[in-house]
């Protein structure tokens, strides 16, 4: 095979993540994206962005008559004063029940091919009804969503100028709010300063951190490209939520998502733990994998990982300085498939101090904004006048 061939194939393989082709291992490593500045977020073809159309998603994102009860909207439970998240370990859901994962950050989550935690949907236009609807966050259905937003005169004038709608459509309603989402970029950071060629955006602590991460802490390895996330897949022994262990409602919410995502018989009474990306898959090997969430804006977004087990940055830094923690699927009873890329790291104090305060600079300004007012209904007729 001529050489030129031969470097063709190599650099489709590793940037596709094949295997194989025999070129040995240095030409097939799995090379990690380096650490960069934010662009522009990617749109899609069948959603272009425009001004009046992101106006309409602001008012949908904040307005609870998407969801079943019409009491729990979008921003209920991504909260612009909580970070765009939910500050409680687990989210809350619409009035009688509550989640059962913590409520990830809507900054920046324009730019991620995996959205929820287990890459459940491939963009903001599948994510919006998977939440509006979902049997415990909102509830909501279709027909409903549709019924009630023709009794309000402003989103029918609107769904007509935006989308051409006689009457506004249930899937407009999703690409409104994530033409909207798509505008909630964060990524004017001390680091992307420091990226784009600001040398001295970054104090001479948080570059000492920004060493550790790409070196002896090797957060890279995981949280890495512009969005420092490899969107992966780990079981990283994150300890089982406290609230399952106190909470009767939060039990029965794991036990209805257990049935809901199809688990056999005896797994429903064995599994005591968030098995992860094993609900979508049905592979013992993906039991308690959850993906890597990005790092940006984390400052304002505790608590950390799918079940809000740490607080700040100093308890996230010294679980993984242990090497990682112990859960149900870890210990070999339901599985063993805790990451090997976990290992003890042996950080001194100052080398989590500055670790800590490297994370900082991945966030900047945080991003505020007031609920918006929000259109009524139509007026009902006056009563007819009866002697």
């Amino acid at each position: 095979m001529k050489k030129s061939k031969l470097l063709s194939l190599a650099i489709v393989a590793v940037s596709f993540g094949f295997s194989g082709f025999g070129l040995g291992s240095q030409a097939m490593a799995d090379v990690n994206p380096p650490l960069a500045a934010l662009g522009p977020p990617p749109v899609p073809h069948d959603n272009p962005q425009t001004p009046e159309k992101v106006e309409l998603g602001k008012l949908l994102f904040f307005d609870s008559r998407i969801g079943g009860d019409a009491s729990v909207s979008c921003a209920d439970c991504h909260m612009p004063k909580q970070g765009w998240g939910f500050n409680d370990p687990i989210s809350r859901g619409y009035p009688g029940v509550i989640h059962w994962r913590n409520s990830q950050t809507v900054i920046n989550a324009a730019y991620l091919g995996k959205l929820f935690w287990v890459g459940a949907a491939k963009s903001l236009e599948a994510q919006a009804p998977g939440a509006a609807l979902g049997g415990v966050s909102g509830n909501g259905e279709r027909d409903m969503v549709e019924a009630r937003l023709a009794f309000i005169p402003e989103y029918v004038k609107r769904f007509n100028q935006v989308f051409g709608d006689d009457w506004p459509k249930v899937n407009n309603v999703w690409k409104a709010m994530a033409a909207y989402e798509r505008t909630l970029i964060h990524k004017d950071t001390p680091f992307d300063k420091y990226m784009r060629g600001d040398k001295k955006a970054l104090s001479n602590q948080q570059m000492r951190g920004l060493n550790l991460f790409k070196g002896k802490a090797n957060c890279v390895e995981c949280h890495n490209g512009p969005l420092l996330t490899d969107q992966k897949y780990y079981n990283l022994g994150v300890p089982r939520a406290e609230e399952w262990s106190e909470s009767g409602l939060a039990q029965i919410t794991f036990r209805y998502e257990q049935y809901a995502k199809g688990v056999t018989e005896e797994l429903y009474r064995k599994i005591k733990d968030d098995a992860g990306l094993y609900y979508r898959t049905k592979q013992k090997s993906d039991m308690g994998k959850f993906r890597t969430p990005p790092l940006r804006y984390t400052a304002y977004t505790a608590p950390f990982m799918h079940n809000g087990s740490f607080f700040d940055f100093d308890e996230v830094i010294e679980f993984y300085n242990n090497g990682g923690g112990s859960n149900d699927f870890t210990d070999g009873v339901m599985a063993k498939n805790k990451t090997p890329l976990l290992k003890k790291l042996g950080l001194s104090d100052q080398e989590k101090a500055d670790l800590a305060a490297f994370l900082e600079s991945l966030s900047g300004a945080e991003i505020k904004m007031s609920t918006p007012k929000l259109p009524p209904y139509a007026p009902l007729p006056a009563a007819a006048n009866v002697n």
